[in-house]
């Protein structure tokens, strides 16, 4: 049982026995209002004692408790209003009221105690402290499809990257990372963290309406397409393969779109040791922009992704030349579908010269062994197996959202959204080592990667 449903079932069970105590005891609104009042004091008691014990998770009730304080403060003052007045019977169907009107509120303050953890990423390995800085990429070649105004399309760009001294002349490759299909930005914080502590600088991109949520340059917060998420969500093979081909290139068309224009944007800022008008920057953010583009070392790029944004990375590895590794992470790499042929999706056989990583959940590396024995063809096995530095991986235990922070931060929602067996922390604690080890090995020559199949 979670400490949120034990939480809301103590304090659910005071607000029952306050309506009990009033209906069959004493119906007296004062000893009602001093019942209640002992009620709320008992409530933020267990809330305020949630915080301090080790009880699995460690909630945020903070909220919580300030509510009930609240609560408590108004149930008080009326006492002290209405002290030494007459005031007559409580009627039994007020308290009952007032006790399912309380719970509900409980039950909606608790919320974050239920779906949120107090996550704040994994222990990073590295040497260097972590900032975080942001912009937002506005490219004025291309108009938002999403939008009927004749808006520019625009790339929030959040930076990861090493504190070093003031004056240091250090330079770090350049990481650039795309989340999944109504993902976040954030999806894969302790990656980036581990990274930047190993002296790296991670650009992680939003991708507007195919994310979850993001703001844009007029501080508007920007939902995920409800067209694109039910349809990614109801993929079926049932569509047909002219119509799933015709999905997967819209999409990749975008996000690459997208990811080119930060990839650009990023060296040539670099380079110019200045941003242009396509960069939307706060003042709050203006310096620490130029300090991390001063850092970044653009002679050294590699691309990654989760699901969707690995399908991202891998195509950008064939598009472009100034790429050195790319990362699939759990995401089947929908740009190499070439077309149909005979009612079928045909895959790309030609090699893929960038060395390039890919991680599989357990479930569908399970599922693909059974397509390919039957004669399937599958898009990640042909590129790595035409890989010039091919590495493939797969974890047990796993299911496609333990490749990213959610169960961490929300085990109720990565449950729902799909959480393997295996402890997502010990998950990935193995995707970041390995993504570290392979970036160090090809973007900063250090070592030789190995890897193994299965972990």
């Amino acid at each position: 049982m979670s400490m949120g449903l034990v939480l809301f079932i103590l304090m659910a069970a005071l607000e029952i026995a306050l309506a009990v105590v009033t209906c069959v005891k004493s119906d007296d609104k004062k000893v009602w209002r001093r019942n209640r009042l002992f009620v709320r004091i008992a409530q933020i008691v267990i809330a305020a004692a949630a915080i301090l014990i080790p009880f699995g998770q460690k909630w945020r009730l903070t909220g919580v408790i300030v509510s009930l304080a609240v609560l408590a403060f108004i149930v008080a003052l009326v006492m002290l209003i209405k002290r030494g007045k007459e005031e007559g019977k409580m009627r039994r169907s007020k308290a009952i009221v007032s006790a399912v009107m309380s719970i509900v509120f409980i039950g909606f303050s608790l919320v974050p105690a239920f779906v949120f953890s107090g996550y704040k990423g994994l222990e990073a390995t590295g040497k260097y402290s972590v900032k975080e800085t942001s912009a937002i990429l506005v490219d004025g070649s291309r108009v938002d499809p999403f939008e009927d105004d004749g808006s520019s399309r625009e790339v929030p760009a959040h930076f990861y990257y090493p504190e070093t001294e003031k004056g240091s002349a250090e330079k770090f490759p350049l990481v650039i990372f795309s989340h999944g299909a109504f993902g976040y930005y954030q999806s894969n914080f302790s990656t980036y963290k581990e990274l930047a502590s190993n002296g790296y600088v991670v650009a992680a991109l939003d991708h507007p309406h195919h994310a979850f949520f993001t703001k844009d340059t007029d501080g508007k917060t920007v939902i995920v397409d409800m067209d694109f998420m039910n349809t990614a969500l109801n993929l079926s093979s049932e569509m047909g393969a002219e119509k799933l081909y015709e999905l997967y290139t819209d999409w990749m068309a975008l996000r690459t779109a997208d990811m080119n224009f930060a990839v650009d944007e990023i060296k040539a800022a670099v380079t110019a040791g200045a941003v242009d008008g396509s960069w939307f920057v706060s003042e709050k953010d203006g310096g620490d922009i130029l300090t991390v583009l001063g850092m970044t070392d653009v002679t050294k790029i590699g691309l990654m992704g989760h699901s969707m944004g690995g399908a991202t990375a891998v195509a950008l590895g064939r598009e472009r030349v100034d790429i050195s590794a790319v990362i699939d992470i759990d995401g089947t790499m929908l740009s190499e579908y070439t077309g149909v042929e005979n009612g079928e999706l045909t895959v790309r056989e030609e090699a893929y010269l960038v060395p390039v990583l890919e991680f599989n959940n357990w479930t569908s590396y399970n599922d693909n062994k059974e397509y390919l024995a039957g004669g399937g063809i599958h898009p990640n096995v042909e590129l790595i197996k035409n890989a010039s530095y091919g590495f493939s991986v797969a974890i047990r235990g796993t299911e496609h959202m333990d490749f990213t922070d959610l169960p961490l931060l929300s085990p109720f929602l990565g449950k729902m959204l799909g959480s393997g067996e295996r402890d997502t922390a010990e998950t990935m604690t193995i995707v970041n080592s390995l993504v570290l080890d392979f970036l160090n090995c090809y973007l900063k020559g250090e070592g030789v990667f190995t890897v193994r199949d299965i972990y």
